[in-house]
């Protein structure tokens, strides 16, 4: 067997050279292994946290600093004859010693390393010493040997394999770690070693098919017998002297396929591999993965299947859940992803610019039945394709594949994110003509790679990409696309105008919940322009488009509590929009993945869940956008219809009721019928044109009902109708784990929300954007907190609906 010593304890740190040798620093601080030198010095109580007020901006000096690491441990001595040091995780640029003997340096965050130590390693007390140069000196050194390329930045993040939004980005703080990130150990062993078991599943009719590729290091001299075993079968292969690979194949009649969110269970099965006393043991599920990318009268289709079942993706794209990422455990991931699943989602977009996550993150959407995609980490920049980027690419890629390889939930390799697109658009190419621009990983290497290790997955060339350089990479009618034209320069209803045949970004900004703003700011009072809150908004122009957003639908809002309100209303709707437009388009669109689910740090962004975890009422938005079940009413030429997008396997057949109606909630006009939508299809119904048209738009509005589920029209922005001043009854009661309210509405209530976290910063709430007629009535459950006051939990600006104030009146 592997024997293995973890060190993880005894490790101290301290700065060897940059400005961190100016301060006060002692001259060995505690350690945590693994972690990094922020995390350290937060825990030595040297720094404040870098998440409150803007502190971020007076500790840049860490990252411009070296910093070196220290542990001595006891080494019983061994018989084995090998001995290698194995680390899963050195952030970044570091060179070794053991004893005082080099062990070699690194340059790569996102690979393993492994060090030969047998002959170095003592019986007894062992040094071993990593120091860390500045990810900004090597940066720096890189990009002024080859010369600049673009960014979307003023960083030098793609002159070294790191995580690129450790250098701050368009939501996250500048936070430039170091330090051993991922665990560290001593392996020593006798014979061979597993080194890479790479397993590739699919499905043979009913039969699962695990053909597996073992990769043997240490001695491989002499004869030896790798086996697999998976539920009861067995295969095993003779490997031959001096060789080092080998291939066994299982196959399982009546195999239970392992089936995303939404189409079935996540079934695995226990697959073990050894190979004399070294053993290997992970659970893996079978099934098909196709990506249909072909050319129609349309432009070109991007349609996943799995199972040979499509599957309208409902996605959410991840972004690393905190800037420090070593504080992001098991716990924190399977919370943040049963969120997301919770939501509706089927898919999770592993972002370009963070990591190929740890091991945790992709268990816990294998468990969940959450599809992951996967992006190479290259974003927003051209890349140098030089020595020593192409060989570490070329190694990082080669490891993750491999370490990666048995998931089911994982099935699509991206080559990046927006570089293609932005060597296009972005004036790259005349900012470097000629040069390399990152183009060959993109197109040669890494789908030589996926190909070669990992056939099983498709790859696609980038997010976003057209499927054919003779087209535009983010042409709408070609492959996936990004969207961000809304948010940056137009309103959101402009996400109609769009025809996506697969929306893999699109997004809107709002402020983090009340709760977590006041915990990481000490604004006094908040608002939206005060110190913290510019500094917790990290968009270019980011507040004006804000504005912009609120001056179209609201006018401009009283005070803070207004502006924190509508603009998360204005989220909200915003992805309503886009993902009932999205749905509608269903088989031409194959799926929507919104920007973003989750955040690094309390901050406005596009996320639906913010840094604490709580939500934001997007989420709510979300969540019925990625219902099984889902009817909208969509603008078609001059009338409206109603779209009833079906995503389960059994035949819908709902009565469609459509009404038009005063805001009193008096039917005008109306119709029904009965429809049949069959499964995994859209079915669009038009609308009469005396439920359709009104000749007075200010007050009134559609609602169509399906069943259970209701959609709404109106004809117009909120300022420019004449809303009711809001009316209604609320009554709390008080239940063992927290407090229900009901709400009855006497007037139309609109986009009705609960804000319990202002109360009490445990208080959760289950649902929000909930928009009554009169006469209707609707529960919040508020759980996590207790004894919390009826009347605040009743009222402003706790518990909140568009028309509870009146809007500023805009006449045109």
């Amino acid at each position: 067997m592997v024997d293995s010593l973890p060190l993880h304890t005894g490790w101290t740190c301290h700065p060897v050279a940059g400005p961190a040798r100016d301060r006060d620093i002692p001259a060995s601080i505690p350690a945590t292994v693994p972690g990094c030198v922020h995390t350290d010095l937060l825990a030595a109580g040297l720094i404040d946290d870098p998440y409150r007020d803007a502190n971020e901006e007076t500790q840049r000096w860490i990252g411009r600093s070296d910093w070196e690491y220290r542990c001595e441990f006891d080494w019983p001595g061994t018989t084995h004859e090998y001995a290698e040091l194995a680390c899963d995780g050195l952030d970044t640029v570091a060179e070794l010693w053991l004893n005082g003997e080099p062990l070699g340096r690194t340059a790569d965050m996102h690979r393993r390393h492994r060090f030969d130590v047998r002959r170095l390693l003592t019986p007894g007390r062992n040094r071993l010493v990593i120091r860390f140069t500045s990810a900004y000196t090597y940066a720096e050194a890189q990009r002024d040997r080859l010369g600049d390329l673009s960014n979307a930045y003023d960083e030098p993040f793609q002159f070294i394999r790191k995580m690129a939004s450790s250098f701050g980005w368009d939501w996250g703080p500048t936070t430039v770690t170091a330090g051993i990130w991922r665990p560290i150990r001593i392996e020593s062993w006798t014979g061979p070693r597993l080194a890479e078991v790479r397993p590739a599943t699919t499905m043979d009719g009913d039969t699962g098919v695990a053909r597996i590729v073992v990769t043997l290091a240490g001695d491989t001299g002499r004869p030896r017998t790798v086996t697999a075993e998976l539920a009861g079968r067995r295969a095993a292969v003779e490997v031959g002297p001096g060789t080092t690979e080998a291939t066994l194949e299982l196959r399982l009649p009546g195999a239970t396929p392992w089936f995303p969110h939404g189409h079935g269970e996540p079934h695995r099965y226990t697959l073990g591999v050894r190979c004399g006393d070294d053993s290997w043991r992970r659970e893996i599920g079978f099934r098909t993965v196709d990506l249909d990318t072909t050319p129609d009268d349309t432009g070109r289709a991007f349609n996943l299947r799995i199972n040979d079942r499509p599957i309208f993706v409902k996605g959410v794209n991840w972004i690393p859940d905190d800037a420090l990422v070593t504080r992001v455990d098991a716990d924190r991931y399977r919370r943040r992803l049963r969120q997301a699943r919770d939501a509706g989602a089927n898919l999770i977009r592993v972002w370009g610019g963070g990591l190929y996550e740890s091991d945790e993150f992709y268990t816990a959407a294998d468990e969940l039945g959450l599809l992951v995609e996967q992006d190479f980490p290259f974003a927003c920049a051209a890349y140098p394709e030089a020595a020593p980027f192409r060989d570490e690419v070329e190694a990082e890629a080669r490891d993750n594949i491999a370490r990666l390889a048995h998931h089911p939930s994982l099935v699509m390799w991206f080559g990046n994110n927006e570089n293609i697109w932005g060597e296009q658009d972005w004036g790259w190419r005349a900012a470097h003509p000629g040069r390399p621009w990152g183009a060959d990983y993109y197109f040669r290497l890494l789908p030589d790679l996926v190909a070669r290790l990992d056939p099983s997955r498709p790859y696609w060339p980038g997010s976003p990409y057209s499927g054919d350089p003779a087209v535009h990479p983010n042409d709408p009618a070609h492959g996936s696309c990004h969207i961000w034209d809304v948010w940056n320069t137009h309103d959101y209803l402009h996400y109609r105008q769009w025809r996506p045949r697969f929306a893999a970004e699109f997004g809107y900004q709002a402020p983090a919940t009340y709760a977590t703003l006041t915990a990481a700011l000490s604004d006094t009072p908040l608002a939206a322009d005060s110190p913290g809150m510019r500094h917790h908004q990290k968009a270019v122009d980011g507040d004006v488009k804000l504005a912009r957003g609120l001056a179209a639908h609201f006018g401009e809002p009283a005070d803070f509590d207004d502006w924190h309100f509508l603009t998360q209303v204005n989220q909200a709707r915003a992805i309503q929009v886009a993902l009932g437009h999205f749905r509608s388009l269903h088989p031409e669109c194959g799926g929507a993945i919104v920007w973003q689910l989750n955040d690094c740090w309390p901050v406005t962004s596009w996320s639906a869940v913010d840094a604490a975890g709580r939500l934001k009422p997007v989420y709510f938005t979300l969540r019925a956008g990625f219902a099984d079940r889902l009817v909208t009413v969509q603008p078609r030429g001059t009338g409206l219809v109603a779209v009833l997008h079906n995503d389960t396997d059994e035949t819908w057949r709902p009565r469609l009721c459509a009404a038009r109606r005063d805001f009193t909630g008096r039917v005008v006009a109306d119709d029904a019928e009965d429809v049949t939508v069959p499964p995994r299809t859209a079915t669009t119904v038009p609308l009469p044109e005396r439920v359709a048209t009104t000749g007075c738009g200010r007050t009134e509005l559609v609602t169509v009902d399906a069943d259970t589920d209701r959609a709404w029209w109106f004809f117009d922005v909120d300022r420019r109708l004449d809303l009711p001043e809001a009316e209604y009854v609320a009554e709390v009661v008080d239940t063992v784990d927290g407090h229900d309210v009901t709400v009855a509405a006497r007037t139309l209530l609109r986009d009705l929300c609960l804000f319990p976290d202002r109360l009490h910063p445990d208080a959760t709430v289950d649902e929000g954007m909930v928009t009554l007629l009169p006469g209707e009535s609707t529960r919040f459950r508020v759980r996590g907190a207790t004894g919390l006051d009826a009347a605040a939990l009743a009222a402003a600006p706790v518990l909140r609906c568009v028309n509870d104030r009146p809007l500023p009146r805009r006449v045109e």
